[in-house]
């Protein structure tokens, strides 16, 4: 069995000597020199500085006509540009949808891109589902009810939602929701 003394050192001998500080002196040295260093750096301004966003502008593009859609049959188009990854359906599900548009809030739009490894999601349309899906790479599959979310597979972001807008019977894509699968922005200069 080994002899506390003290000082909380169980050292005998010459390692007894080596042991010369104490738990309280530590604590008591560490707290005043983190006070010490504190008090010596140099102060900020003490508020966060106001930085602009960056506001996109996306074109604003006719895509439709709201009476000429009918439920559950989707119309391809492009959006934002006519690049990689633009491919995107407009489709009137019959049921309200997060970010619909018309007086029943059903119609939506979204990219056909996976957001997980950039498969195509064209021709996956479930109407009876109102799902985009399954992905053919690794099957997953977004709800477009609500907002392109991700019910399974993956995937672990929303499908990118194209923003429209309704002028009389014109509807157009005014901007989008999300990134669109392997870009960094999603409008290419």
């Amino acid at each position: 069995m080994t002899d506390h003394n003290a000082t909380g050192c169980s050292c005998s001998g010459e390692a007894k000597k080596a042991c010369t500080v104490n738990r309280r002196q530590f604590l008591f040295a560490s707290g005043a020199t983190t006070f010490a260093v504190m008090v010596t750096l140099p102060t900020s301004k003490g508020h966060a500085e106001q930085v602009p966003a960056l506001v996109s502008t996306y074109p604003r593009k006719l895509i439709g006509k709201l009476s000429e859609l009918e439920q559950d049959v989707p119309v391809d188009f492009t959006y934002p540009d006519e690049g990689d990854y633009a491919e995107s359906i407009l489709v009137k599900t019959g049921t309200e949808c997060g970010g619909g548009l018309g007086p029943d809030r059903d119609v939506v739009a979204f990219n056909l891109t996976c957001t997980h490894q950039g498969g195509s999601l064209y021709d996956t349309y479930k109407p009876e589902h109102k799902v985009l899906g399954p992905c053919p790479l690794h099957l997953s599959t977004y709800d477009l009810t609500r907002h392109g979310i991700l019910v399974s597979g993956q995937a672990y972001q929303s499908l990118p939602q194209v923003l429209l807008e309704l002028d009389g019977d014109d509807i157009y894509a005014v901007g989008m929701f999300g990134l669109i699968y392997g870009r960094f922005d999603n409008l290419i200069s």
